[in-house]
This record gives structure tokens, C-alpha cells and sequence, in this order.
């Protein structure tokens, strides 16, 4: 294992809430790929082993950076490291609603790992059906290019919200948070949808 993140192992049960760090700005070379990968379910494995330690994972999770070049990597001052990511880099698991007439009603998302991503402009969501099952999946955008995916069952509470757009989006059925609005489908694709269901 390389150093720097033996280096980070070591300090993996340090004081928590820290600031993240600030990986865009670091560029470190490329030091080659590591046998640890980021599962479908958001679960961490080293060594084709799960990774059972909530704070070493969320400290990995901390220094976790996906470039233009669609990779992802773990990323110190010194090195960048590429991992594999099944399908998204964390889960949504829990979402709330401030219900304040005056701010749209803001959604607020929790991952696995703790993190808390408002859905607006800065952290869209995005939609795609499932290749496998035609079933729907939801992606918000955490920080940088890593996103969460809903996990099923906070994806049916997401879908009772979706209601039809106003304004620009007035043909599309969607989610909105605050004054964002983020397109499922068009009205007329859903109403295709609800006669052949």
C-alpha cells in the first residue's frame, strides 16, 4: 500500500468534522491503480474484502476525486491513485424537507458516510433507467463530479414529490427544490407511461 495512504490508515480515528481537503487543487502524478473498489450498494473493498470501518472508509471517501477523464482516484498532496466505482461513489439514504413556502421547499440529502447535500443548482440530481429492470434511478451530485445514488426505497419517497414543472418547465414532470427544478421525463412521456401501465 502506498505510504501516503498508509499515512492516512494510521490517522483514520482522528477527530471528526474536520474540512475536507482540498483535493481539486492538488496534482500530484499518477501512481497506478489500487485493488479496492466502491461497490453498487456504496460498500468499500480492499482486497476483494469489505472495508468495516466506518472512519477509515469516510477517511478515504475524504481525499476521493473524480477527474475529466471519468476515473476515479484517491488523491494526496504526493499521489493519485485510481480505484473502481461500480456505479456511484456514495448512497443517498435519508432526505428531508425544510417545507418553507418562501424557499420552495429545499430537499436535503444524507449519505452513508454522513455528508448533507442541499439539491440546487450546485448539486443537481439526474435521472436514468436502470439497463437491467427499466426501473428508475436518482443521482445527486455530492461534491466536485462525485454523486450519490437514491437508494430504493428514499427513491419511492423522492417520486411521491415529483409533480409537473412551472414556467420554462411547464411540459416536464420533475423534482423541485427551492427554485430549481430537475426534469424526470416529459408530460407527455408520463402520460404514455400511465396508459400502457
Amino acid at each position: 500500500m502506498p505510504a501516503s495512504l498508509a499515512a492516512l490508515i494510521r490517522r483514520s480515528d482522528g477527530p471528526a468534522g474536520r474540512p475536507l481537503p482540498p483535493v481539486d487543487q492538488w496534482n500530484p502524478e499518477f501512481c497506478g491503480d489500487l485493488d479496492m473498489r466502491i461497490a453498487a450498494d456504496g460498500t468499500w473493498f480492499y482486497l476483494g474484502t469489505p472495508i468495516g470501518r466506518l472512519p477509515l472508509v469516510k477517511l478515504f471517501a475524504s481525499v476521493l476525486r473524480k477527474d475529466a477523464d471519468g476515473k476515479t482516484y484517491l488523491v494526496t498532496p504526493v499521489e493519485k491513485i485510481g480505484i473502481s466505482v461500480e456505479d456511484a461513489h456514495f448512497q443517498a439514504v435519508e432526505m428531508a424537507s425544510d417545507s418553507n413556502p418562501e424557499t420552495g421547499g429545499r430537499l436535503t440529502f444524507r449519505t452513508q458516510l454522513g455528508d448533507l447535500v442541499q439539491l440546487d443548482q450546485d448539486h443537481p440530481m439526474r435521472f436514468e433507467l436502470e439497463a437491467e429492470t427499466g426501473g428508475l434511478k436518482a443521482y445527486i451530485r455530492v461534491r466536485g463530479r462525485l454523486e450519490a445514488r437514491l437508494t430504493r426505497a428514499l427513491m419511492y419517497d423522492l417520486i411521491a414529490l415529483a409533480d409537473a414543472g412551472k414556467g420554462p418547465h411547464a411540459d416536464q414532470y420533475g423534482i423541485a427544490s427551492g427554485d430549481a427544478f430537475f426534469p424526470i421525463c416529459s408530460l407527455a412521456e408520463l402520460e404514455a407511461f400511465e396508459v400502457h401501465a
